[in-house]
């Protein structure tokens, strides 16, 4: 299926223009609240995030490691649906037209809502990334034919060479390079592992890298936006904003965001 030019596509060029690495951020849905995610989605931006993931709560998130699974829990007791996200997306959209939005979550919510999905760049998501199917396939292939969405796959260090090729070839936005072998939240970052997987990713696809899995501190974000097109950081903000949830204060987590995108711009 040949894909339009997505409003992630269009921002990944105009950084590419300025030889920008892309800052990409994740935060469960309805964690604390839908109107706190809200407010941290335009927060996040402020603080120098060029592209939103938004993680769909699932009841069995299998790639997440404790801290993103029991923000699913929590975003799961206050109902969050789907078709809540859709409407959360489309109030964002009342204020920022141009920062895209993935929403990233598992097999079975999105074939619950196919039809929706269909539909779905009409409330402004740009893009999907589902965590639990191979990575050779994509939204098609679910039977969700929607042009308007890129179809991002994930590929982890154990991910063989011929596997790369078939992923490459079915991805569209980005390719999702985990940097660990775990779920998320984990440690032991190799950099030089890395950079050899991220080098042999790029000789099979002209669509740009983005490393995400275990990038806590600015050096991380510095070393390892050395060697791909941008980064993904989603744990240790999942954890920040649960700290936070009490008082709904969140300077601090825009403050370490902002220390992240100077890490990443160095």
């Amino acid at each position: 299926m040949e894909y339009l030019l997505t409003r992630l596509d269009e921002k990944i060029l105009s950084l590419k223009k300025v030889s920008k690495k892309a800052f990409v951020a994740y935060l469960v849905a309805g964690d604390p609240d839908l109107d706190s995610t809200l407010e941290l989605m335009h927060g996040f931006v402020d603080a120098g995030v060029d592209i939103l993931e938004i993680g769909v709560p699932f009841s069995d998130p299998i790639a997440e490691g404790p801290i993103i699974q029991a923000a699913h829990d929590r975003a799961l007791k206050n109902n969050t649906s789907l078709n809540s996200i859709f409407h959360l997306v489309e109030s964002f959209r009342e204020k920022n037209t141009d920062t895209p939005i993935i929403l990233m979550g598992y097999m079975n919510t999105f074939l619950a809502n196919a039809e929706d999905l269909k539909e779905a760049h009409q409330s402004g998501t740009d893009a999907v990334l589902i965590v639990d199917i191979p990575g050779e396939s994509n939204l098609e292939d679910l039977g969700i034919k929607n042009k308007n969405l890129a179809s991002i796959s994930l590929i982890a260090p154990t991910t063989s060479e011929d596997r790369v090729s078939k992923i490459c070839n079915s991805s569209s936005g980005f390719i999702y390079y985990v940097t660990l072998r775990g779920v998320t939240g984990s440690s032991h970052l190799n950099i030089n592992e890395a950079e050899s997987n991220i080098n042999h990713i790029r000789s099979q696809t002209s669509l740009p890298v983005f490393a995400g899995f275990g990038i806590k501190t600015p050096d991380d974000a510095f070393n390892l936006s050395k060697i791909s097109d941008g980064i993904v950081i989603g744990s240790s903000l999942v954890q920040m904003i649960h700290e936070q949830s009490d008082q709904k204060e969140f300077k601090n987590i825009y403050n370490y965001l902002h220390e992240m995108a100077e890490a990443i711009s160095r």
